[in-house]
Order: structure tokens, then C-alpha cells, then sequence
């Protein structure tokens, strides 16, 4: 967590194109939990996050600054739809459940860490009961000569095991049980627990042979499982995926506009939504949610709203929800140059993912600098004449430029293929220029 802002913003940079404010703000909250944790207890109680409301349209990168942030600094991260939830007594997804989720990603990050940390372990304890089952072991009565003897034929097993020679071999495994959790975060941490005591009183009764038969190469990730099951703390993997998920853990709030009641659709609104937006307010404000691996407090996780607001307005939210959402950043709608630079400059674009996909066939894709120009003038303008749906419409007009070309791909093997401007003319100006075409098609 030990980057400034600018490199925040630096990392943004190579998938989000424009979107500076949005940026920025978002740096800075990030930055702020690091300098909170480096303060004395006393102090970083009294610091709260400050959460952050953004609106823009679809398509313009709202998920996908949250997301690529939560990748760099490995934090407990989740996205969730507002829209979802029910008001306590409706049917439906209770909001405490958004917590139990985040509990649920934090110790994935952990336990994945700690299997980092102990691969070494990991890694022996499997190499050594495939070795053990290809070559059984010698009998304690053997002698001196028989068991040097052994020890050469044990050591010439392991080398073929790890470069792979006996992978097709078939042996027997005896497996533990692993025990079945249950991650169904709606329900009730209670409840959870007593389906858990179900399933091992039915697997202490239900004791059937635990033997299989498998390849060496499936016995790798089976024994795999074991080790991880056997050489891990679970105990303090969930106590520091609880400590993470509170100090840490960010929580995206989507589609937050379909949850406000704006007075135009007074008459069509569900009559839970009022109430979802209560069933929040002490989850963002802070409360203690009991999840089966512990109780967590919510003061210190960072809430990220956003919605497009196009129906509803951000004053719509009843004011006890709006005041806890005190940074507001407006997304800017993207231009016809920020859909060139999008198309070009981004990290693994959708440009390189076409030519990679299709290099895979053996056809060599490039594309002119004017054709590129021409998709995004025309993306633009599909844009403008039907719903914006921003970048995402750059997916459904490649698709229609390449569609020929990949589906014949088998039969241009080692061919060169340019994407010329004068093609993507002739296969979008009809259909963008069409009202009906366009809606139905792009």
C-alpha cells in the first residue's frame, strides 16, 4: 500500500484513459488509509474514511478504476449491485451479506498468500506421496545394500516425477475428507454453522472408502488440496482476513441509481427501495456484522458508489444515505480521441487481445492507424444517435469488423490481414447511419 498518488494515478493511467478527477480522488483515499495506519491507535480510530459517489454513464470506467486498483494493492475487493438488495422482510439479499462477501474475498487473499509463503512444504509433502505410491517403500528388515540401492531408485523417481515423465501413470490415492464449507453469505452466520455440523455428522456416518484411482498429473492438484488443508493455520488466516477486511477492504457499490426514488417513476417504484437505502446507512456509518469466522466492524472499510443517474439524481438518496457519500466525482463522457486513446494506448487493448486471439490461427492482424480512427469516430456516433454506452460499444463494432474474418480464420493460415479504413466504412456506415439497424446491431 506504499505508493503515492501520482503512482496511483501513474498505474490508472495504463488501462483507464481521461477520468483524471475521478482518479485522483480515489489516489487520495487510498493514500489516506496508509497514512492512518501509521498512526498511534488513539488517532487512527477517530479517522473514518471518506467514501465517494461516482456518476457517469456506462461504459466510461467506473468499475474499472475500482477494480484494477484492488488488483494493485491486493486488498480485500468486492463489486456488488445495489439493485440486488431487499428491505429486511422482503425476499431477496440482505445488505449485511455485502460484509460477509468481503470476509469471504479477504481470506482467499490470505490463504493464497500463506500457500505462497509454505510452497516449499506444499510441494514436498506431494512430491513424497506420489514418490511413495510409485515406489513403495522397502521393508524395515532390508539390508544395508538393498536400501542404498533404494535410495538411488528414489531419488532417479523424483527426478522423472518433476520433469514430468509420469504423469500418465495411474495411481491409488487415499484421501482425506476435506471438509465442505459453506459460503452462502445471505445466510445468517448461525444458520451457516449448524449446516456445517450437518454435513460432518453425515460424513462421520457416510464412511465409505476414501480410495481413487488417478493420474499422477490430477494427484498433483488433489494432493495439493490435502497439503494446503494439513500445513495451514485456518485459524489465523481468518483472524488476519478479518483484521484486513476492516482496515482494508473496499466495497464498489453499483448501480447505487437504482435504489433512489426519483419522482418520475413515483408510481412504478418498488416500495423496498427506501428501505434498502436504510438497511445501508449503518453499514456504511459503521456497525458490527457477525460473520461464521468472526464478528466485523464496518468503520474503517471504504464504500465506492456509483450509478449513471440518468432516470434518478443523486438527491434522490434520502439525506442520511447522501451525507455518508461526502466526495462526489462526475465521470466526463467519452470523446471520439478518448475512444482512439482507448483503443491504442491501454494496456492489453482491445486491438491486441483481436490480433493475439487470432495469431493463435496462424493470420497475421494489423490495423491502419485510419482504421482504428474510424472505429472510434463511429463507435462515437452510435453513441450519439442511440443509448452512450462508452467504451463497451468499441466491443460490439470490432466484433462486427472482424466477424468474417474470424470465422473463416481457419482458411487464412499465414495470411496478412489489414483492417483498412475503406473495410470499416463498408461494413458500419449503413448500419451506424440506420436508427433500427443501429439499435439492433451495434
Amino acid at each position: 500500500m506504499n505508493l503515492t498518488p501520482k503512482e496511483i494515478v501513474q498505474y490508472l493511467d495504463k488501462y483507464v484513459i481521461s477520468q483524471n478527477n475521478a482518479k485522483k480522488t480515489i489516489a487520495l483515499a487510498l493514500r489516506t488509509r496508509y497514512r492512518r495506519m501509521r498512526l498511534d491507535e488513539t488517532m487512527r480510530d477517530e479517522i473514518m474514511p471518506k467514501n465517494i459517489l461516482m456518476i457517469g454513464s456506462t461504459g466510461i470506467g467506473k468499475t474499472e478504476i475500482s477494480r484494477r486498483l484492488a488488483k494493485m494493492m491486493k486488498v480485500p475487493f468486492i463489486k456488488v449491485e445495489a439493485s440486488k438488495y431487499t428491505e429486511v422482510g422482503f425476499v431477496g439479499r440482505d445488505v449485511e451479506s455485502m460484509i460477509r462477501d468481503l470476509v469471504v474475498n479477504a481470506i482467499s487473499i490470505v490463504k493464497a498468500e500463506q500457500e505462497e509463503a509454505n510452497l516449499e512444504k506444499i510441494d514436498n509433502y506431494v512430491l513424497n506421496k506420489i514418490v511413495e505410491k510409485l515406489l513403495p517403500p522397502l521393508p524395515q528388515a532390508a539390508s544395508e545394500s538393498k536400501k542404498d540401492d533404494y535410495q538411488r531408485l528414489l531419488e532417479a523417481m523424483e527426478k522423472r516425477v518433476l520433469a514430468g515423465e509420469m504423469d500418465d501413470k495411474v495411481i491409488e490415492l487415499e484421501l482425506a475428507k476435506i471438509n465442505i464449507e459453506f459460503n452462502d453469505t445471505n445466510l445468517p452466520p448461525e444458520m451457516a454453522k449448524v449446516q456445517e455440523s450437518f454435513s460432518k455428522v453425515f460424513a462421520a456416518i457416510n464412511k465409505e472408502d476414501g480410495k481413487k484411482e488417478v493420474s499422477v498429473k490430477d494427484a498433483r492438484v488433489l494432493l495439493r488440496q490435502e497439503a494446503s488443508a494439513k500445513l495451514l493455520d485456518m485459524t489465523s488466516v481468518n483472524a488476519e482476513a478479518l483484521r484486513r477486511a476492516e482496515n482494508g477492504g473496499i466495497i464498489f457499490l453499483d448501480e447505487i441509481d437504482k435504489i433512489a426514488l426519483s419522482e418520475k417513476s413515483q408510481g412504478r417504484n418498488d416500495p423496498s427501495k427506501e428501505g434498502v437505502q436504510r438497511d445501508l446507512l449503518p453499514i456504511v456509518e459503521g456497525s458490527s456484522v457477525s460473520t461464521k469466522y468472526g464478528t466485523i466492524n464496518t468503520d474503517h472499510i471504504l464504500f465506492i458508489a456509483a450509478g449513471a443517474f440518468h432516470v434518478s439524481k443523486p438527491s434522490d438518496l434520502i439525506p442520511e444515505l447522501q451525507g455518508r457519500f461526502p466526495l462526489r466525482v462526475e465521470l466526463e463522457s467519452l470523446t471520439q480521441e478518448t475512444l482512439y486513446k482507448i483503443l491504442t494506448q491501454t494496456e492489453n487493448s482491445l486491438l491486441k487481445q483481436y490480433v493475439a486471439l487470432l495469431g493463435v490461427e496462424g493470420v497475421n492482424l494489423s490495423f491502419e492507424d485510419e482504421a482504428v480512427r474510424a472505429i472510434a469516430q463511429l463507435s462515437h456516433r452510435a453513441n450519439e444517435l442511440t443509448e452512450d454506452i462508452g467504451a463497451r460499444r468499441l466491443h460490439t463494432v470490432l466484433e462486427k469488423i472482424l466477424e468474417d474474418i474470424s470465422f473463416n480464420a481457419d482458411e487464412r493460415k499465414g495470411e496478412d490481414v489489414v483492417i483498412t479504413s475503406k473495410l470499416v466504412h463498408e461494413k458500419l456506415d449503413e448500419i451506424v447511419e440506420n436508427d433500427d439497424l443501429s439499435r439492433y446491431i451495434l
